[in-house]
């Protein structure tokens, strides 16, 4: 890998707290791009994808969050898709949110083969209109790409066998996706996990379960403990460490397997100076190649 583009989704339209569409400028404002080109890499940044106003379209009567922005966040991750999928071969994508529906367009833009996803993250977001408390969508991306879901959304991102989809970092979930990720077979990493077996062996049989698969590795901020990262909308305490996310990072590097990233839920109002942007990048770095030593 010596190519990265960068795409920026401004979108809080799943959400149910506003502010995490200026997220992709407080991950640039970070120097995301400058950090990776100091590192060797070219980097071209892509500029946005088009995301509507939320207030415009309360305007026009939409309540915000939930299933009534359906269609503008269809629309938004179905152009995303399409412009991952247009990348030429060997350029790694980094995709800027935005709130975790975008990822939706990311992992099936970049699922041209079948692929493995690691889903960093203290939710599980494995939702369905059914089950979700909240009727948020950035709740159901993960469930909607496995095939479960509004069929507007499952017919246009549909992309990944469950059994190749393992999260880590969960520490908040609903009852509904308890069952449903039992039932497809999704492996999960809490943070009862992390405690016990420790971010080292558990990354070593992340890679060991997805053996011989590319991979797209989908880091919600919110998987930091708050105290560390407060830039984020849904806030769960208990999550992991500065050095707990660096080594996870740094062993999934060192596999030489990743292929594609998001970086989603930073943000900046809720944040102190930008820290949780700056450590979101400092993660993306490791997991693009950098070391201590």
């Amino acid at each position: 890998m010596e190519r990265v583009v960068i795409l920026g989704v401004p979108m809080d339209l799943g959400a149910g707290r506003r502010g995490v569409d200026m997220g992709p400028s407080a991950l640039r404002y970070a120097r995301l791009a400058e950090e990776l080109e100091a590192l060797g890499l070219a980097v071209e940044d892509l500029g946005d994808v088009r995301v509507p106003v939320a207030e415009t379209l309360r305007r026009k009567g939409l309540r915000f969050g939930g299933q009534n922005y359906l269609e503008e966040i269809r629309q938004a991750a179905l152009e995303l898709k399409e412009r991952l999928r247009s990348l030429p071969e060997g350029v790694f994508p980094i995709v800027l949110g935005g709130d975790h529906s975008l990822s939706m367009g990311s992992v099936s833009g970049v699922a041209k083969e079948p692929l493995g996803v690691v889903w960093v993250d203290a939710h599980a977001d494995f939702n369905t209109p059914e089950t979700s408390p909240s009727g948020n969508i950035h709740g159901m991306p993960l469930a909607v790409l496995c095939g479960l879901g509004h069929p507007r959304l499952t017919e246009a991102f549909q992309a990944v066998d469950p059994k190749r989809v393992v999260l880590v970092g969960v520490r908040s979930l609903d009852p509904g996706e308890r069952r449903l990720l039992r039932e497809m077979g999704v492996t999960v990493y809490t943070m009862h996990e992390v405690d016990r077996l420790g971010v080292a062996r558990i990354a070593e049989e992340v890679l060991e379960r997805l053996a011989g698969l590319p991979l797209h590795v989908s880091l919600d901020a919110d998987v930091l403990d708050p105290a560390l990262a407060p830039g984020v909308g849904t806030p769960v305490p208990g999550g992991l460490s500065y050095r707990e996310a660096h080594l996870l990072m740094e062993i999934l590097a060192q596999s030489g397997r990743v292929r594609s990233l998001d970086l989603v839920e930073v943000n900046p109002i809720l944040d102190e100076k930008n820290r949780t942007a700056e450590m979101m990048v400092g993660l993306a770095l490791s997991l693009l190649g950098k070391r201590i030593l």
